[in-house]
């Protein structure tokens, strides 16, 4: 908060105390010490008021926070010093004091009425917000609770998939396993043919060059 509006409050505190202090006395007075009383209360008025224009001026200058919560002082206060001239003019017109304290008992009462209106709204619109509050946390964590179940749902799925991939990976591995038995069986029928060829082909080439050394041999 500002020094120097706290500067002023300060004076501002002691010039209300005083003058609430001569309105009190010039409601017991009569005659010319009530107008001397009056005048001065009056004088005081005026100071209480410059005052309060000095401390809004210096409250404007303030940043923003801080000067939402000056100015509801200064509502206070000028409110305050409403009623302290509403008393001077009773004064004035020349009601008794016995009256004037019966209006005021009368307007702190409505004040106070209107305070308890006031807080009770507060209260109700202070309850409905937790309500709200509340109702909006269970709404998160229900819905929490859904994601939660749903991350389940997918975790277990995506195990489940892992699970098939893995089968089908083992199957893949016997298949290739088996691709290569059966690739070592035909290369070795392949082997195995070819030998029998040369084994054939020599048999064959054998009994041609018997057979040839025969008719020779008799034809000679």
């Amino acid at each position: 908060m500002s020094d120097v509006f706290e500067g002023y409050e300060r004076q501002y505190s002691e010039l209300s105390a005083n003058l609430t202090k001569k309105c009190t006395v010039a409601g017991a007075l009569d005659g010319e010490q009530k107008k001397q009383k009056i005048s001065e209360i009056k004088a005081g008025i005026d100071d209480a008021e410059s005052l309060i224009r000095k401390m809004d001026l210096e409250a404007r200058s303030l940043p923003p926070n801080i000067k939402a919560v000056l100015l509801a002082k200064l509502r206070e206060y000028k409110s305050d010093l409403n009623n302290l001239k509403s008393e001077v003019k009773r004064f004035v017109s020349g009601n008794s004091y016995s009256s004037a304290r019966d209006e005021l008992l009368e307007s702190g009462m409505a004040d106070t009425l209107t305070a308890s209106a006031d807080q009770r709204g507060r209260l109700m619109m202070s309850t409905e917000r937790l309500n709200k509050s509340s109702d909006r946390v269970k709404d998160s964590r229900r819905t929490m609770l859904e994601t939660e179940e749903l991350g389940v749902s997918i975790l277990q799925d995506l195990h489940s998939q892992r699970q098939s991939l893995l089968h089908a990976n083992n199957t893949l591995h016997g298949v290739d396993d088996n691709i290569g038995k059966s690739k070592r069986v035909l290369t070795s029928m392949a082997r195995r043919m070819s030998r029998n060829k040369w084994i054939i082909g020599s048999v064959i080439a054998v009994l041609v060059i018997a057979i040839a050394l025969i008719l020779y041999f008799k034809l000679k």
